[in-house]
């Protein structure tokens, strides 16, 4: 994310209920896992592996106070010697029960296989959210769901399309791990703190995943 477009951010969410809504979605993901304190379950598509949500949320997780925000990346394809903790297949979901949250993030269709498994957990007692670009199988599966705006075309002017699905991930994140705060001081640590994570965009992911 180039500093250009983390200005527009800032200029933008001033006049949009996205921090309204990603912090309702983040409010329902910390809920869930503290309620029920049976673990998070992170799980993308086939083409696209949410591992950057997976390490934000690990790190709001130590610094909230609040370990099961620390999720279990599930991952379609395990390649061999990969460490435990990555290593986690698709075989974990049909596990999925009471108690657990399961988070899916894709930015286009689930697929069959995976709403199937998604449908499965969800019957077993798991809660279920979804961040995604708004698949109507996958909202009607899901306990809370929010959809990212899809990104801009190729060569396309900017506005609120700059909120794809990976920003939105960022302002989830931040949300989730948000203590709560005396209410004038609120805003202005979660603007800081959001500036803090939209810089680290582009940075390659920490040595835990």
């Amino acid at each position: 994310m180039d500093a250009v477009r983390v200005a527009l951010l800032r200029e933008v969410l001033a006049g949009t209920e996205w921090i309204q809504d990603t912090r309702r979605f983040a409010g329902s993901l910390r809920t869930a896992v503290a309620a029920h304190g049976g673990g998070l379950l992170l799980v993308g598509s086939a083409g696209y592996e949410p591992w950057h949500l997976a390490a934000h949320l690990d790190d709001e997780a130590a610094w909230s106070g609040l370990p099961e925000l620390s999720p279990t990346l599930v991952r379609h394809r395990v390649p061999g010697g990969a460490p435990a903790h990555l290593a986690v297949g698709l075989g974990r979901l049909a596990a999925a029960g009471r108690g657990e949250t399961l988070l899916v993030v894709t930015p286009g269709q689930p697929g069959a296989g995976l709403l199937e498994r998604v449908h499965d957990a969800r019957r077993n007692g798991a809660t279920v959210l979804a961040l995604d670009g708004g698949d109507r199988d996958l909202h009607a599966l899901a306990h809370d769901a929010l959809a990212a705006p899809p990104g801009p075309p190729e060569g396309a002017a900017g506005g609120t399309q700059d909120l794809d699905l990976d920003t939105v991930q960022h302002l989830v994140s931040a949300a989730a791990g948000e203590n709560s705060l005396p209410a004038p001081r609120r805003r202005r640590r979660f603007r800081d703190r959001l500036a803090r994570l939209a810089d680290q965009l582009t940075a390659p992911p920490p040595p835990r995943w």
